[in-house]
């Protein structure tokens, strides 16, 4: 059984404002028996897999984790929406700050990414993905568990271990960064040949990315400021 099959249906459950007892008896087992499968202790058969799913409305596959779509959908690159097609998106929360902030740091990946890929690095661009996902989810769950209400049981890692975990999990993959940029292989992994890799100046940023480079050198100079550097 999926090691995120327990948080998942304890998840559903909180969803769907169910106790314990209520889930047990609509899924026809014992509160005691519910609650092993919630808590990782005992493997359900497929007979409870397939009732849970109807309960929830989802799929088994969610179910076990091996999609993040509940209908079972195994997302691809053109499933995936492009940034700002939602108007509410669009709309600033009472200041521009976080709207310029978002543009500031979308047109940056744009150019941080193109450049990646002239890299023709695969595994620098993976561990560096990795590193702005995990920052990401860093401040997500922040956000997200701000309100007391909202399930924990949403993320698989536990409260007192995430901070820990995310940050060392940051560290070990800038070093891979670094190694990788410096043209090192590491562990399974290819670094970067120093011959294709850009060469950078403001000049040629502008020239390359016209419409992006503005918000590169703003994003810079921020987050130099907000890290204490004054130019």
């Amino acid at each position: 059984m999926s090691d995120s099959f327990p948080r998942i249906i304890t998840l559903l459950r909180t969803e769907r404002k169910l106790t314990q007892k209520e889930a047990a008896e609509l899924l026809d087992v014992s509160q005691a028996l519910l609650s092993h499968y919630e808590h990782g202790r005992r493997e359900c058969g497929l007979d409870f897999l397939c009732k849970a799913a109807d309960l929830y409305g989802v799929s088994c596959d969610y179910l076990l984790g091996r999609t993040a779509d509940r209908n079972g959908a195994q997302i691809t690159v053109d499933d995936i929406p492009e940034p700002d097609t939602n108007n509410a998106d669009k709309r600033s929360r009472g200041s521009a700050v976080p709207v310029l902030n978002k543009k500031l740091i979308a047109n940056t990946l744009n150019i941080l990414f193109d450049l990646l890929q002239k890299c023709d690095c695969r595994d620098l661009t993976s561990e560096a993905s990795a590193y702005i996902m995990i920052a990401v989810y860093k401040v997500f769950r922040l956000v997200y568990l701000s309100n007391p209400k909202n399930s924990r049981s949403f993320f698989s890692v536990p409260d007192d271990l995430a901070r820990g975990m995310t940050t060392a999990a940051l560290e070990i993959t800038e070093s891979r960064i670094a190694a990788l940029a410096a043209g090192k292989n590491i562990e399974d992994m290819v670094g970067l040949d120093s011959s294709v890799a850009p060469e950078l100046s403001d000049e040629t940023l502008k020239r390359a990315y016209p419409l992006f480079a503005s918000s590169l050198l703003n994003l810079m100079r921020n987050a130099e400021q907000h890290i204490g550097v004054k130019r």
